[in-house]
């Protein structure tokens, strides 16, 4: 019989976070994969785990991938960890894991620590809703198309930053979103622990006297609905009513149905509409 990956979830920070089941599974599997064995190793001395190690990271993700699942697939047993956290948030593990599933290899997730949902929850802000976006990618063409999408996201953002960028990200966000209200999350579940409660712009302002440290996590409020309604209602009032609907009807779409969309757009009744269009005429 074939092995199992266990995709399991190790601390942000604080070593105390690391679970039973995660604890014990990395005991009894017959091999770990981890993202830096040179840190990984710390975790495995202090909780006294004795598992071989082996590389598997951003660089070898595909290579190693066939090696591990020939493993798995003799009978062995994987047990996938990551520097920290969660494996396949924003890391390789997404790779091996679908990898897994199509050479018919079991696949579970201990459930654990993740820096994103820490953040969240500690920020202040909407946790119904929200899109998860990691780093925002080096490639300029595609960070601008990223950042334009943003713009209209009406749910909660949370963005992953390296201290050394975090102002030049800000000033970017800025840029596209304007000044939004945000929670600054950094050294999670760490001594220095701070849930830095303010805004795009003031935290732009704050770090011209201070420098930026520890690693980042940046939760940002979505943009208003309301706002989005109101900014699209003062749009079409640049064109006549007549015009607005000539939009619809010239797709073929019939006039009161027409109507009703004017209405809709310029946040108004269909009555409205009807007799805007009676005085036109």
């Amino acid at each position: 019989m074939s092995g199992k990956l266990y995709l399991c979830a190790t601390p942000i920070g604080n070593l105390e976070d690391i679970t039973l089941r995660v604890l014990r599974v990395l005991k009894e599997v017959d091999l770990i994969a981890a993202e830096d064995t040179r840190n990984s190793i710390k975790l495995l001395n202090h909780f006294d785990i004795k598992t071989p190690m082996t590389s598997y990271h951003e660089y070898n993700k595909m290579e190693k991938a066939y090696t591990l699942i020939e493993k798995m697939q003799e009978g062995l047993n994987v047990a996938l960890i990551t520097d920290a956290g969660t494996p396949g948030i924003s890391d390789p593990g997404e790779v091996l894991a679908a990898m897994c599933y199509d050479a018919g290899i079991e696949v579970t997730s201990l459930p654990g620590p993740a820096a994103c949902i820490t953040a969240l929850t500690l920020s202040g802000l909407s946790t119904r809703r929200f899109a998860f976006e990691a780093f925002l990618p080096p490639d300029k063409k595609e960070r601008k198309a990223i950042l334009e999408e943003l713009k209209n996201e009406t749910r909660t953002i949370i963005l992953y930053e390296a201290p050394h960028h975090l102002v030049g990200t800000l000033q970017e966000l800025y840029q596209a979103l304007g000044n939004r209200r945000m929670t600054l999350c950094r050294e999670l579940t760490k001594k220095h622990e701070t849930a830095f409660r303010t805004t795009i712009e003031d935290l732009i302002a704050f770090y011209k006297d201070q420098k930026p440290l520890g690693e980042c996590v940046l939760v940002i409020e979505g943009r208003s609905r309301k706002e989005m309604e109101q900014e699209s209602q003062e749009s079409w009032k640049d064109i006549s009513i007549e015009d607005h609907m000539a939009i619809y009807e010239n797709q073929g779409i019939a006039r009161k149905e027409a109507m009703k969309m004017v209405a809709k757009d310029r946040g108004v009744t269909k009555r409205d509409i009807y007799q805007a269009l009676l005085l036109q005429k």
